[in-house]
This record gives structure tokens, C-alpha cells and sequence, in this order.
């Protein structure tokens, strides 16, 4: 029975039931309802305007998920090389189903993984996914849980996971079915597998993927998976789709001029396109549950994953377990007042943050190294996925203020990087580095989760490493150009082919962070040589256009210069994804400095307007979120940030598909959507320190962890409701009934209070 029909079911039961013990039922009904902040998920929210997010079924930093995978062979998309130029196996206006990936990634700016996919089909056997291919209707997702009916066959799909496996339900009609399992498919840059029929009820094999942003392709690595379906197939087999039709070894039981087909004596095939059926004939209808299991390790693993974390359990069973996990995880704020779609955006937000970083390492702790993927062990989680340029601005202070025991296991597996590979990540992904983007993120966030207090790993060796990445100067594979970033003060138009003012200023923040490490560490002589090295952008200031402009390797302006070159993705010399207007004031480590450049505080304003009002503001990429903050620099201008904070909330975040502002680059805009709507924000990296703006809700509790703070919640009020208009600003804040004069709050002081009020007129 599925959910759906279990559920009705129930309600018919309750019917019957005498009417007080239904009065009684529905009130407690609706007060746990009241009290579980899972209901508030739209996992659709996301999936179009280049959100990159996907609907499918994932347990808490789960190593699997089960996707609808729509992307290739999509109307209005090429059929070739379709899915290759897409980041997500999901997107929501498109309607051609190919089957449900099991590996993925969620809110990524480039294509990987997307692979194992398996899709339920009936009548004739077809293994042409241009041909099989289906539209569906009547999508089903929640935390945990994803469905939905398969058109062409009339087969509902039901789909759950748990940490490193993946559970689907196929309600089939009578009559021949099949279950497909596609290689062939995905989002990967990489070709190739392997697939051996084990049984009439198991496969198992092994997916090639890698060169994420089509980088690296020599570092492909291998998925390995075990699949076991609850019923045994009638029969079963392969299919190969080689390059050249000539050659083929081995018997095979015809093709169709593209695909050849083996039976069950043929039970093992490798290379590109290839993959596996099992079709079974049904007198009535009848239900397969089909549960894949994934390692990066061996096939051994991914079998003992599969069977330790599901052993005997129903779909259900696993579903309630995952679900109850999503539940806790959420639960650790709580919001009240606002609307229904201001707590559905809100906790959406918090669910996409705790996606990635996502597990690496198998139930036996086992894992793949950095560099050598040699198969390591570790006690703990070793986290995978740092899009670290993307997630140092919020994501990970927020981990540290929630969730801070995974984040010290997430700084624990960037220092394992370290020992592993002689650096620390960049861009990581299942223990291959794509040195994507630019700057050295790695330490602002090693410092930065220090400073707020989570000290359980060596510090030493994080110091250590960072101070390499910041010093190095020959073979640094973090920070290329740093010859002359160290000489001259920043990078020239020579020494990089784009970013030389955006990688200056990188830097810079990295440095920032390392000397308030080293400041708090006692290395005097360190603070003071970092701090120095962290304002040079100074250097790049042109009081012609009071912004950041690109200098020549011989200290020459570059010229000619337009600072509005860059904006969507245009390349430049001076900018990495983002122009002079978007960049200038990410110097959030000197503002104050920034502010005496520009000529005092009303020309700093009036310049920090014009980014807004010219629409030179970009919401869906991270070098300028932080801008909107930055009037509370300013005082008698802190209105502005409450204003542009709101305006922003209800422009670019709604309960919808296109609910984001573009690609969540794994849960930093839904970090940045979860602070402003707290009313705080951290306002720079490694400086323990919020801003603070206009709540969104009345009352927020944030349950917080004893093992790092010494209060169990703390509590941000506001009368945010009687602000029907948003017009209303902030008239006090109070912290524990005192007042506080300042629209800036310490780390510290926060979590160490019991209650931030936050008083609006």
C-alpha cells in the first residue's frame, strides 16, 4: 500500500471511530502538526529560473538521492548532448521523464554526476530512453519523499532514502513489466561502467563521473552501486550501445540497428551506454521496491551500505525514519508569526543548507582519499562537496550558530584534505579537487569557525595550513599569481586572463581572516604582516570612478575601463562573474576604510545607491549579498539596509519553482534568505560579527547546542506583524531587556543571551 492510500485509508478508519475520540484526535492532530516544521517544505522550490536545486527524495547530508532526471531528451533541448549542458537532473518546466538518478548534486553551477538511473516501463522491452521516455503528472515531494505518475505506463513511482541508499516503489499494472537500469545517461562529462547480473533479484556495478565544469577530465573516478529489487525478475538482462557495431564478442539476442541485447546467459557488460533489465509478467498488479545502494569505495561497500542501512525495512519505515531526521534537523528553529509562504520559503531554505557539504564515507567509515583515492577510515563524517568560494560568505557561519558539531566535522574533513593532499579544498567534490573559482576560501572559514568559538580540532594545523596557501609562492595551486599579489599588492592584468581586482580582493579577505586568527592565537608578528596584506586592494581604488579598477603589470590604470563590463557572466579582465559595481564594496573586512576612499559617508551612500538603483545588484551571485548590509555602516542610513533587505526577501523568494534568485550554489542564498529573515546577518568572514536588520517573524528560537554554547536557545523577538506594510523601522534592540545602541551584534554576546528584541515603530 502506498503512502498516499495509507493515509486515506486511515482517515476512512477515523470516520468510524465515536465522535469525541474524533474531536480529540483531530486537536492533537493539529497541535503536533503545529509543532513540525517539515510540513513547511517545497522541495520544487528551486527547480527553475537556474535554481539548480531537484525535488527528489535525500535523508540529511545524504550521499544519495533519488531524482526525477527530465533532462534529457527534454522538448525545446538538443537530444544529444542535452543533458550535458545542464547542471540539475530536474528541471520543472521540462516534462520528458528518462528515469531517477541516485547520485546528484543540488544547486551547482556546473554538470556532474546524475547517474544510476533507473526507470519503470511496461509492455514491450525498450532500451532507447528517447523512446521509453515519458511525460508524468501528479508530483508528489516532501523531505525524504518524492513521487509521481509515469504517463505512458500508468506506473506510480514512489521514492525515499536514507544516508547512502536509495528506495523506490513501482506500482505496476498487470502485464509485462520492466525495470531499467541506464548508464548511459547523465549529467557527467565521464563515459563508461561496468554491470553484472548477480541474481534474479540483484545487479551491481560501477558509473565513471568527474570533470565537473568539464575540468580535469584525466581525474574521473568511479561510482560503484548494488541494486536489489523485492520480487525475483522472469527475466533479465543487458544491453550495450558501442561506437562501432562490428566487433561485439560474445552472443547476443538481436538489436534494433543501434542497441544489442543479451540474455541471462549474458551476464556482465562494460563500457559506454550500457545497461540492464529485469521484466517480469504480472497476473494483477503488483508492487517492486527496488533499493540501490552507493559507494565510492567498492561494490562490497555499496552492498553493506544497502544492507546495514535498510536491512529488512519497508519504504515506509525508512521513509518515517528519514523523515524523522529532517524533522529534528529543522526543528532547531523555530519561527512563529509570519505567513504559511514566509515559514514554507524559510524552512526550505534551512532544508537546502543541509544538503551540502553531504556525506563521503561508507556505513564502515570508509572512504576515498584527496589526491591518490586511496581507501582511508574515519570515525566520524567525512564531508564531501565544498563550494567554498560560494559558501564561506554564509553558509558555514550559519552551520556554526545551528548546527556547530557538523560543522566541526565539516573543518575536520577539510583538514584530512590537507593531510591527504598537501593542500587545503578549493572546490572539492567526492575527493577530487576542481579548483573551480577563485581565492583561497578554505581559511576564512577554518578561522572564522574558531573564532565563534567551535575549538574541538587542531587549530595548529589548520593555522599551518592556511599560513602555506598565504605564503607559498611557487607551485600554490590556491592562489595563482601570488608572486605579484605579495610584491606589488595585487594581481595585475597579466598575471591572471580575468579577475585580477576580484582575486585581489579574495585574497585579501583570506588574509584578513588569518591574521584574527593570529591575533587570537598570539602570533603577533603574523597579525600584524596579514592585516597589512589584507587591505591592498587599496591599491586598485581609482578615485576617477570611486570604484575598483584593474591595474597593468607596470601599475598603469587599464585602460580603456568601463565598470559596467562583466555584469551576467561577461568575461573581463579585471572581475570574475561580476563587474567594478558589484565587486567595489566587497570589503566587508574595511569598510570603514572604504568609506574615507569614497570621501566620507554621504558619497559612500550615494555610490552604494547606485548599485542598487541602476540594477547593477545581483541577487544570484554571492560577491555582492553582503551589500545590502552595508548602510549599517553609516550611521543614520541603517533604514536602508532594513529596506533593501525586505524589498529584496519578497522580490527574489517566493513558495514557487522560481522561489530563488538562480543557482543556490549549495545553500548559500538559502543561508543568506534564512539570516535576513532571523534579522541578522554575519556581516565579515572571520569577524564574528552580525548585522542586524527587520525580522520577518514575531519570535524565533534557536535551539542551541550545549556542547558548544553555554545557553540551551536563544531568542530573537520583533513585532514584525504590526508591520503590514514594511514600512516600519527599527526603533530599540534590546539584548536581555538592556539596551543595545548598536545595529551591529558580537557573536558572542548573541549566543550568550537569552533574548535579542528587536522593537520596530
Amino acid at each position: 500500500m502506498d503512502l498516499t492510500n495509507k493515509l486515506n485509508k486511515n482517515s476512512s478508519l477515523i470516520k468510524l471511530r465515536p465522535p469525541i475520540f474524533t474531536v480529540l484526535f483531530i486537536m492533537w492532530s493539529c497541535l503536533v502538526q503545529a509543532q513540525q516544521p517539515i510540513q513547511y517544505v517545497n522541495p520544487f522550490i528551486g527547480t527553475s529560473n537556474y535554481g539548480a536545486t531537484n525535488p527528489g527524495a535525500i535523508a540529511p547530508r545524504g550521499m544519495v538521492s533519488v531524482s526525477p532526471f527530465n533532462v534529457a531528451g527534454a522538448p525545446n533541448l538538443p537530444h544529444e548532448k542535452d543533458s550535458r549542458w545542464l547542471s540539475n537532473p530536474y528541471v520543472h518546466e521540462n516534462t520528458f521523464l528518462t528515469g531517477f538518478s541516485h547520485v546528484n548534486l543540488s544547486g551547482v553551477g556546473c554538470p556532474d554526476l546524475g547517474v544510476i538511473l533507473t526507470m519503470p516501463t511496461t509492455g514491450a522491452l525498450e532500451t532507447d530512453y528517447l523512446k521509453y521516455g515519458s511525460t508524468y503528472s501528479n508530483e508528489v515531494a516532501k523531505a525524504g519523499y518524492y513521487s509521481n505518475t509515469i504517463d505512458k505506463y500508468n506506473v506510480k513511482v514512489e521514492t525515499t532514502a536514507s544516508t547512502r541508499t536509495g528506495i523506490s516503489k513501482y506500482h505496476f499494472p498487470a502485464g509485462q513489466s520492466n525495470i531499467l537500469i541506464n548508464l548511459g545517461v547523465g549529467l557527467t562529462n565521464e563515459e563508461g561502467g561496468m554491470l553484472k547480473i548477480v541474481s534474479d533479484t540483484e545487479i551491481e556495478g560501477i558509473r565513471n563521473v568527474g570533470s565537473f565544469c568539464y575540468y580535469k577530465p584525466e581525474e574521473a573516478y568511479p561510482v560503484y552501486f548494488v541494486a536489489k529489487f523485492s520480487k525475483p525478475a522472469n527475466e533479465s538482462g543487458i544491453w550495450k550501445k558501442p561506437k562501432k557495431y562490428e566487433g561485439l564478442e560474445g552472443q547476443w539476442m538481436g538489436y534494433n540497428g543501434k542497441t544489442r541485447l543479451y540474455k541471462n546467459y549474458r551476464k556482465e557488460v562494460l563500457g559506454d551506454s550500457i545497461g540492464s533489465y529485469f521484466t517480469y509478467r504480472f497476473k494483477k498488479p503488483t508492487t517492486v521496491e527496488v533499493k540501490i545502494g552507493v559507494s565510492y569505495t567498492s561494490i562490497k561497500n555499496a552492498r553493506e551500505n544497502l544492507e546495514k542501512e535498510t536491512q529488512n525495512s519497508s519504504f515506509e519505515t525508512i521513509y518515517n525514519t528519514t523523515n524523522a531526521q529532517w524533522n529534528h534537523l529543522l526543528s532547531k528553529i523555530e519561527v512563529e508569526g509570519g505567513t504559511k509562504d514566509d515559514k514554507t520559503i524559510f524552512y526550505t531554505a534551512l532544508y537546502h543548507t543541509l544538503i551540502h557539504p553531504n556525506t563521503l564515507n561508507d556505513y564502515n567509515g570508509e572512504y576515498p582519499s584527496m589526491a591518490k583515492r586511496e581507501t582511508q577510515t574515519t570515525q566520524g563524517t567525512r564531508f564531501t562537496v565544498f563550494s567554498l568560494w560560494d559558501t564561506y560568505r554564509s553558509l558555514h557561519s550559519l552551520m556554526s550558530l545551528i548546527y556547530p558539531k557538523q560543522q566541526s566535522d565539516m573543518v575536520k574533513s577539510m583538514l584530512n584534505i590537507y593531510d591527504e593532499s598537501g593542500w587545503l579544498p578549493k572546490w572539492e567534490l567526492n575527493a577530487t579537487e576542481t579548483t573551480t573559482m577563485v581565492g583561497d576560501p578554505a581559511g576564512i572559514i577554518l578561522a572564522d569557525t574558531y573564532l565563534r568559538g567551535i575549538k574541538d580540532f587542531d587549530i595548529e594545523k589548520a593555522y599551518e595550513a592556511m599560513r602555506k596557501s598565504a605564503t607559498q609562492l611557487k607551485d600554490n595551486p590556491l592562489r595563482p599569481g601570488i608572486k605579484d599579489y605579495v610584491e606589488k599588492g595585487y594581481l595585475t592584468t597579466t598575471t591572471t586572463k580575468s579577475g585580477s581586482v576580484s582575486t585581489t580582493q579574495e585574497y585579501n579577505i583570506t588574509d584578513f581572516a588569518i591574521a584574527q586568527l593570529a591575533k587570537e592565537l598570539g602570533k603577533t608578528a603574523d597579525y600584524k604582516l596579514f592585516l597589512k596584506r589584507a587591505t591592498s586592494y587599496r591599491n586598485l581604488f581609482d578615485k576617477e570612478f570611486n570604484l575598483l579598477r584593474p591595474k597593468n603589470h607596470d601599475g598603469s590604470w587599464f585602460a580603456p575601463f568601463n565598470p559596467d563590463t562583466g555584469a551576467n557572466f561577461e568575461k573581463n579582465l579585471g572581475f570574475i562573474e561580476g563587474n567594478s559595481w558589484q565587486y567595489t564594496f566587497m570589503v566587508s573586512h574595511d569598510v570603514k576604510a572604504l568609506i574615507k576612499l569614497m570621501g566620507g559617508k554621504k558619497p559612500f551612500v550615494k555610490q552604494l545607491d547606485k548599485v542598487f538603483e541602476n540594477k547593477q545588484y545581483d541577487m544570484a551571485n554571492e560577491p555582492d549579498i553582503i551589500y545590502p548590509y552595508l548602510y549599517n555602516y553609516t550611521k543614520g542610513y541603517e533604514w536602508k539596509t532594513q529596506d533593501r533587505v525586505t524589498s529584496l526577501i519578497k522580490e527574489y523568494f517566493t513558495n514557487k519553482p522560481a522561489g530563488l534568485p538562480g543557482n543556490d550554489d549549495t545553500g548559500t542564498m538559502s543561508a543568506w534568505l534564512i539570516y535576513s529573515m532571523m534579522g541578522i546577518y554575519p556581516s565579515s568572514p572571520a569577524e564574528p560579527l552580525y548585522a542586524i536588520t527587520r525580522p520577518v517573524f514575531d519570535k524565533i528560537t534557536i535551539h542551541l547546542d550545549n556542547r558548544y554554547y553555554k545557553n540551551n536557545r536563544l531568542v530573537i523577538i520583533s513585532n514584525a506583524s504590526e508591520n503590514d506594510k514594511n514600512t516600519k523601522h527599527i526603533k530599540r534592540i534590546y539584548i536581555n531587556e538592556k539596551r543595545h545602541k548598536s545595529y551591529f551584534i558580537s557573536h558572542d554576546k548573541l549566543v550568550n543571551g537569552n533574548i535579542l528584541k528587536i522593537m520596530l515603530k
